[in-house]
């Protein structure tokens, strides 16, 4: 059995984890149910979020506005709703990741294209998981793991029992878990044979970035995955977790190692990498998490997008 992170007792006992706890058990409850309950109930969860949370709301707005500037404005306000419901869906579903069984699991897996990430783990490099922030990106990552040796990355928490929880979770199928800033550990895992999962798609600034076009913006664009494709020798594999119609399951779409990659130019790599994101997005922009801010940095001279 794997070795999973210890909840911190007592410390999550103390009162002010007790909403939290009840939200968790909430959500244990709510992944007995049938896939159809869950979505609904998902769908419910992201209409409230569209109403309550009206700072990401405008900056989701925002970003579809500039991103689909072809359609209506009551286009891209359909398309917002359906993106909150969306996103609602993701929290329902972390109680399938985090709880449900390999087996029940397994049946909502449909792979396509695994041959290309079998082909690239034989090369014994490692393969760079090149993917990017849709709504279903927890449970993807869990059906890859029970598939294909994974290491996957998270984020420290203030809220120790939030943390632990989704660490646990995480911890569940992966062959490890790194925090999301540990390079070295990833770099170790890829030197071991294991696939990367890696998600680049947020603004973190420009010094660690160069600007290449995503859905015709200049976007500051990461320039580590280039890195740690070279330091590594591990190929770049695209996928993405796609939620499919009527609650059949989830596709899980593997796409051919970038070619030519890295090349030594920044900016062409950057370009390689948001054109493969931009793609899946143009596909399925319900499926995208819009509520990043993902044009804050701006090339010199430009005004910022966000108010």
């Amino acid at each position: 059995m794997r070795q999973r992170a210890p909840i911190p007792f007592p410390e999550t006992l103390k009162p002010k984890y007790w909403a939290i706890w009840f939200g968790l058990g909430l959500l244990w409850s709510i992944n007995k149910l049938p896939l159809s309950w869950q979505s609904r109930i998902g769908a419910g969860i992201g209409k409230m979020m569209y109403a309550l949370m009206g700072k990401r709301r405008k900056i989701s707005a925002t970003n579809l506005q500039l991103c689909f500037p072809e359609m209506s404005e009551t286009e891209r306000e359909t398309l917002l709703k359906n993106n909150f419901k969306h996103i609602g869906m993701l929290l329902t579903e972390a109680g399938l990741s985090w709880w449900s069984s390999r087996e029940r699991l397994e049946k909502l897996a449909h792979f396509n294209g695994s041959e290309h990430l079998e082909k690239a783990l034989e090369k014994g490099k490692g393969v760079i998981l090149l993917t990017c922030h849709m709504t279903s990106l927890e449970l993807g990552g869990q059906l890859v793991a029970m598939r294909f040796p994974l290491q996957v990355m998270y984020k420290r928490s203030r809220n120790v029992l939030t943390e632990a929880i989704i660490l646990r979770g995480r911890q569940r199928f992966t062959h490890r878990v790194f925090k999301h800033d540990d390079i070295r550990a990833m770099l170790r895992g890829l030197k071991e044979g294991l696939a990367a999962w890696y998600s680049p798609d947020q603004d973190f600034g420009r010094q660690r970035s160069v600007f290449a076009d995503f859905m015709g913006i200049q976007t500051a664009t990461v320039r580590m995955t280039a890195t740690l494709a070279k330091r590594s020798g591990a190929l770049v594999v695209p996928y993405f977790p796609i939620r499919l119609p009527d609650n059949k399951g989830y596709e899980i779409r593997i796409l051919p190692p970038l070619e030519n990659y890295p090349s030594g130019d920044d900016i062409k790599d950057a370009r390689k990498v948001n054109a493969v994101f931009e793609e899946i997005v143009k596909q399925y922009p319900e499926q995208y998490m819009w509520l990043h801010r993902r044009f804050k940095t701006r090339p010199e001279g430009e005004p910022p997008l966000y108010t």
